[in-house]
């Protein structure tokens, strides 16, 4: 039998601020009626006498005085299926491009994040075809590696290229594009025709209602767990852009007349990404298993901003975007030296980590002297400073930059040519074998 309740107080926005029903919980799912339209709701905060609903979908027209709710007591659920696989779905996992032709099972969107005792320590690598992430910061199988992009760039072309170009077997790649502007959105699927069969798309716009930004990642996230752990897939989540999702997370936090925190974002703000980013890993006893790529464009180019700083205490280190690379035309803009992979350590050789520390270092070394001679200008630096500056340039213009994908064996192959511009006696990460390798070869 249908209860249907009376007892709407206002509505901001998306929110309807609702009287209490004896047995209502939290992430409760909600039938609204109004006249002839019907619209779903989650239950997003209680107390002894006013519940907030989360309307999902257009609330223009909507009258208090005729509004009745249906509460039923269960949570928000979608349906899943191996169907999904290449399409282009909404929020609710509706797909867009088509219909959906079968569905498996039903899922809760809101599980919670793996018991760490649950989980593998990540130890696979995963090739993305960048050599700067590749050879320096490498993407580990579980991993949750975070991208800090900057608005202007070409973030939405590096974007398309990683899902393109990521390796692993037995993989499915899924794309949650959060409120993206319509041609910004278009450009993306149209970039990444070539693999659509391959990729899953879960997209969100921006003129879509607020909360439907909030539910787009934990949908994808909830398909990427079924194909994961179910199918035994290799998932990895792509989540671009969740500055727009801590945005509309501060939107609704406004709206229900929360206590702001820095800069105006929610103090559960960490809580909330968590609840997100704690998604990812390899669990005991399952085949498959989830890695996650974050994208968040910082605000005015601020690594301290509450978005980033928040992602980079719950994640596992960072890829950082430069400007400064961006105006020399380098792409992807990657600064190495402020980008971090805590976990490469775990997935690579020995020989790996040789040829990357040594790298690592020459490069520093040179961008020091780079800053010494912006001082006292190139013609006072020495030869082997000299010799310092053009292995920076051509490190930058050529093993950074790059238009086509790269293997791991044509990364270290660019990395010994660019090794080769300074003397061996500078060598002093690699061995005897790897020296001879640099500096013996033709």
């Amino acid at each position: 039998m249908r209860i249907e309740y009376e007892g709407a107080v206002k509505i901001k926005g998306n929110l309807l601020f609702f009287e209490t029903v004896e047995g209502v919980g939290y992430n409760e799912s909600v039938t609204l009626r109004y006249k002839d339209k019907t619209l779903k709701g989650i239950v997003s905060a209680v107390d002894e006498k006013i519940t907030v609903i989360e309307i999902l979908g257009d609330t223009y027209g909507l009258d208090i005085n005729n509004i009745k709710a249906e509460f039923h007591l269960k949570p928000l659920k979608i349906n899943l299926s191996e169907n999904m696989v290449g399409k282009t779905l909404d929020a609710f996992a509706n797909p867009i491009d088509g219909i959906m032709e079968s569905v498996e099972k039903e899922s809760d969107i809101n599980l919670g994040a793996y018991n760490p005792a649950y989980r593998e320590y990540p130890k696979n690598i995963i090739v993305t075809g960048f050599s700067a992430i590749d050879a320096l910061n490498t993407l580990v199988k579980g991993q949750k590696l975070p991208i800090f992009a900057l608005s202007g760039l070409k973030n939405d072309e590096f974007v398309a290229k990683l899902a393109t170009q990521i390796s692993i077997k037995n993989s499915l790649i899924i794309l949650a594009a959060i409120g993206m502007r319509f041609e910004r959105a278009q450009y993306l699927i149209n970039s990444i025709s070539n693999k659509s069969s391959q990729i899953t798309v879960f997209l969100n716009l921006a003129n879509e209602p607020t909360i439907n930004s909030l539910l787009l990642p934990r949908t994808a996230l909830t398909f990427a767990e079924y194909m994961a752990f179910e199918k035994g897939k290799n998932v990895i989540v792509i989540l671009y852009d969740m500055t727009n999702y801590a945005n509309a997370l501060r939107e609704i936090s406004s709206k229900k007349e929360e206590i702001p925190g820095k800069k105006g974002y929610p103090g559960y703000m960490y809580s909330d990404l968590a609840s997100i980013y704690e998604r990812a890993g390899i669990i005991k006893g399952k085949k498959g298993s989830i890695t996650q790529i974050p994208v968040l464009t910082l605000p005015d180019d601020d690594i301290t901003h509450p978005i980033a700083d928040l992602s980079g205490y719950i994640t596992e280190g960072q890829i950082v975007f430069s400007r400064s690379l961006h105006k020399k035309g380098i792409f992807p803009p990657i600064d190495v030296l402020s980008s971090l992979s805590r976990l490469m350590n775990s997935a690579i050789d020995s020989t790996h980590k040789r040829f990357a520390s040594q790298l690592y270092a020459s490069y520093a070394n040179a961008k020091k002297i780079e800053n010494f001679a912006s001082i006292i200008g190139e013609g006072e630096l020495s030869e082997l400073e000299k010799q310092y500056l053009s292995f920076a340039r051509e490190f930058e213009n050529i093993f950074i930059n790059q238009e086509l994908p790269r293997n791991m064996q044509e990364t270290f192959e660019v990395a010994k040519r660019l090794l080769k511009i300074l003397p061996k006696n500078e060598m002093t990460r690699l061995s005897q074998k790897e020296l001879g390798e640099v500096y013996d070869k033709e």
